[in-house]
């Protein structure tokens, strides 16, 4: 097929497309790497450190308050100084952070790492959605979003892979040496990706106007950027509530090992690549509107079936149906958070929409499924995510218009 029957948005050639999604991809590969290698090294850190519950938990969370930072200030500055440099930039703050946290002589320096690692990696997200969107073809832009979204799963794999060869010989800081490794996609990035033309354009029309406010100016913008948020909120509610908890729930209730709770995660992640994939390609087909209120709507039967499942087995082997479900949602933001707003504004809504669904989203679901499992089984307080879903298919229906096949707004 010709190059000339191949261009996206802003005249970009396949080679040019390309480029792009696998930049957007490593980084966000390496996203998920750096952000999980704390959850598979945290016991190591804390017998290194003697550190008590209440300090390890603290560490999770200076790296999502970074997470939340960061996707504001990256979102800005890409948007006012471009995505490629930007882009470089917030991995190089990530990679760098986690390579120097291996030095850490104690909690305290750690800590502050942290957070320098979840400022970039919160910026990293939308300005690798932007580059992909705004240069690949609206009848595959869900499609070459979803591949982006599968970036971070492959990473969160990755992290567990690099641990179980890297720890039991070189201990957590030789893990987070490893961690360092992302820099090399930044430099690649830097000499090989080109800004998007529809940057370039923006650029020499001189627009300094504060991004955040195209969120908001005019109603039917400030609908959507409300019912997108609450989507992504939704989305990482159910996620991170799930995958927290998740592992507690295998081993206390249902009595399995070590080596069985890992199966589950790798099975549940399978099903969240799958569901990614798959609910892409349906934005791309039958329109994103309702590809979501679909995806909703039977996430909050699926939920609460899974979670009434009391064999073993089926718990194990369901978790793939579960994965799709409740990640598969991953597959349509990268489109449908960049087709509401000019470029000038492309990265500040992709990542002030998804960064404070994921910093609200992120940081309820686990806490409102620890207060619950205070007053019932952690099982039971598991299928009560179920009941968001149904409020995010009813804003989706009433706050976010169809955008299936347009062009991005200039």
């Amino acid at each position: 097929m010709s190059i000339e029957r191949n261009l996206g948005l802003g005249g970009a050639p396949v080679a040019e497309q390309r480029r792009n999604v696998w930049a957007a991809i490593l980084g966000y590969l390496a996203d998920g790497l750096d952000q999980l290698v704390i959850s598979y090294t945290l016991p190591a850190i804390v017998a290194t450190f003697a550190l008590s519950s209440v300090q390890a938990g603290s560490i999770a969370t200076a790296t999502m308050i970074g997470t939340w930072l960061g996707a504001y200030i990256f979102g800005f500055l890409a948007d006012y100084f471009g995505r490629v440099k930007t882009f470089t930039y917030s991995i190089l703050v990530y990679a760098l952070a986690t390579g120097i946290s291996a030095l850490s002589p104690n909690f305290g320096f750690l800590e502050v790492l942290r957070f320098f690692v979840g400022i970039g990696i919160g910026g990293e997200f939308g300005i690798g959605m932007a580059l992909v969107t705004e240069t690949w073809p609206s009848r595959l832009r869900a499609r070459a979003g979803s591949y982006v979204a599968v970036g971070f799963n492959l990473g969160t794999l990755l992290a567990s892979v690099v641990t179980l060869l890297v720890m039991p010989h070189f201990g957590w800081r030789g893990v987070m040496v490893v961690g360092v490794l992302p820099a090399i996609i930044a430099v690649w990035a830097r000499l090989r990706v080109k800004e998007p033309v529809l940057f370039e354009k923006k650029r020499v029309s001189g627009d300094r106007t504060f991004p955040l406010v195209y969120l908001f100016n005019t109603s039917k913008r400030a609908k959507a950027t409300i019912g997108l948020w609450f989507m992504t909120a939704v989305q990482n509610f159910g996620y991170y509530g799930i995958m927290i908890w998740m592992p507690t729930e295998l081993q206390k209730y249902h009595h399995y090992s070590l080596g069985n709770t890992t199966l589950w995660e790798l099975l549940t992640t399978a099903g969240m690549i799958a569901g990614i994939l798959i609910f892409g390609r349906l934005c791309d087909r039958i329109g994103r509107k309702p590809s979501y209120i679909t995806l909703f709507i039977l996430t909050a039967i699926i939920i609460p079936v899974y979670f009434s499942i009391s064999n073993p087995t089926v718990v194990l082997f369901g978790g793939i149906i579960l994965g799709a479900f409740v990640n598969g949602g991953m597959g349509g933001y990268g489109a449908i958070l960049s087709e509401h707003y000019p470029t000038a504004a492309r990265s500040t809504a992709e990542n002030f929409i998804f960064g404070t669904g994921r910093g609200i989203g992120g940081g309820l679901g686990p806490l409102l499924i620890g207060i619950l499992a205070t007053k019932m089984s952690l099982f039971t307080a598991l299928g009560l995510l179920f009941i968001v879903y149904p409020f995010a298919a009813i804003l989706t229906w009433i706050l976010v218009p169809e955008m299936k096949g347009e062009a991005l707004p200039e």
